[in-house]
């Protein structure tokens, strides 16, 4: 996911961070300078639903407005389909579960 902020904050003329952590500030959400240089750097956050809540009540947008998928990275991270069976082939067959034979008890 790509992390729009800085562009949505830009299209309501909010152009620095400070400005942005403030008018959180005044609609309930303290954040601290460091979670928000992060933020504004486009740097993938880690936020709570609660915060996402706010940031869009802000900025008059959704949260899909702030985030863009990026299924070409999803894709880089797969192993391709020849590279996934050559490298079954040489550590060997996969490893399946067996079924129909329980461990013992432990001992009373």
């Amino acid at each position: 996911m790509q992390w729009n902020l800085r562009m949505r904050a830009a299209e309501r003329g909010i152009w620095k961070s400070a400005e942005m952590r403030r008018r959180l500030a005044a609609a309930g959400l303290e954040i601290s300078a460091g979670k928000m240089s992060g933020w504004w750097a486009g740097t993938p956050p880690t936020i709570r639903l609660e915060e996402l809540d706010v940031i869009c009540s802000i900025l008059e947008c959704t949260p899909s407005d702030l985030m863009t998928p990026e299924p070409e990275k999803v894709d880089a991270r797969r192993p391709r389909q020849a590279e996934a069976i050559n490298s079954e082939n040489e550590n060997g067959p996969r490893v399946a579960p067996r079924f129909g034979k329980p461990r013992s008890e432990p001992p009373l």
